[in-house]
């Protein structure tokens, strides 16, 4: 994804004060920016510093076992995802934010299974977050800028080599759970992260002194197609958020099944967990479904043209999968539905204004669908 962030950068006024007032200052400061974040709609602001040995270590270690796929942005840049300081030289703390994305209750499980209705995975029914969340940080930054006069910084969402989930992790907001995904007590896992590289040197918080987790491993058998090789890693070749998202090509024949009528995404390692019982939600307009998107029937889906699905995702993570990712999911989904005339003849009707892609999992949806 191309990087986008806003720069500001002022004289040292700060470092005109004695020591004790400095660390005074910031110790304030600290506590301010959190209220500010709270006041931006963030639910959670949390600091620490710069050091992810650990962390570098482990993706160094998941990248040499080709676990990220055609994940090729993940092994490229050097080590500035494990050094921020690499990444905006003079970086000394990291500011992550949390903000909730749950709007409606999360579905159960049984919805994502075979059927002729659609599974989008939950973020993605609304508007892409990462405009409007972006905006924010920009204006923490600018609110933090005022009251410090020494600022250099950069507010990413999602947007450049950031080990987001261990710098929340270190910040307090949470723990990285069995599913790899950032865990949180009191808000579970629907949440997007954001973070402000900052050169104050702010007091940090403190992580979660246990991992929480405990011997649960419900996310782990949940997985319908078992994506983790054991607890804490994943790989990527086979969860569903990869293969109906970031895989450009032709789906594995022998995941095609598993995946149900999941088209966009996956949530089963999140629905399952028991943490999401304290999942909250959230008021905004931007994450509400779209377009009857939590509803739709895989059908209605199939007809939309190329015009059609551009109009109705502008604004949607949606957009990432492509059009004809998009005809590749839905085929695979109506393969994996209960034998239907109607379906069957959606299908014929669609192979001849396919791409070769498209056609493939047409012609093996229809094979389904006959029984052949």
């Amino acid at each position: 994804m191309a990087q986008q962030f806003r720069i500001f950068q002022y004289p040292t006024i700060i470092a005109m004060q004695t020591p004790d007032q400095e660390s005074s200052s910031l110790i304030q400061l600290a506590e301010e920016i959190k209220i500010w974040g709270a006041d931006f709609g963030f639910q959670q602001v949390g600091i620490t510093d710069i050091h992810l040995a650990e962390h570098e270590q482990h993706l160094a270690e998941w990248l040499a076992k080709g676990l990220h796929g055609d994940l090729n942005y993940m092994a490229q840049h050097g080590t500035k995802r494990s050094h921020p300081e690499e990444l905006l030289p003079g970086t000394l703390r990291v500011i992550s934010v949390r903000l909730d994305y749950l709007t409606t209750a999360p579905r159960t499980t049984e919805h994502q299974q075979q059927g002729e209705n659609a599974a989008i995975s939950r973020y993605a029914m609304g508007r892409d977050y990462h405009k409007m969340m972006r905006k924010r940080l920009a204006k923490l930054a600018e609110k933090i800028d005022t009251r410090a006069n020494q600022h250099g910084c950069r507010a990413f969402v999602d947007s450049a080599p950031v080990l987001e989930r261990a710098l929340a992790e270190k910040s307090g907001l949470g723990w990285i759970g069995k599913n790899t995904m950032l865990l949180n007590r009191k808000a579970g896992s629907y949440f997007f992260l954001g973070e402000i590289f900052t050169n104050l040197a702010l007091p940090i918080d403190h992580p979660e002194s246990t991992n929480n987790c405990g011997s649960c491993t419900a996310c782990l058998y949940a997985c319908p197609t078992q994506a983790f090789v054991e607890p804490y890693v994943l790989d990527a070749r086979k969860c569903i958020s990869y293969l109906t998202i970031e895989l450009k090509g032709s789906i594995p024949e022998h995941l095609r099944a598993p995946i149900g009528n999941r088209i966009f995404g996956c949530d089963d390692c999140q629905t399952v967990c028991p943490w999401n019982r304290f999942a909250q939600f959230s008021e905004e307009d931007d994450f509400k479904p779209r377009h009857g998107l939590d509803t739709a029937q895989l059908l209605e889906l199939l007809n939309w043209s190329e015009e059609e699905f551009l109009d109705k995702t502008a604004g949607s993570a949606i957009r990432r999968a492509g059009y004809q990712g998009w005809l590749r999911n839905i085929a695979v989904a109506l393969g994996n539905a209960a034998t239907s005339r109607d379906i069957i003849d959606a299908l014929e009707n669609r192979l001849t204004d396919s791409s070769e892609m498209v056609r493939e999992h047409i012609t093996w949806a229809l094979e389904r669908q006959r029984g052949s």
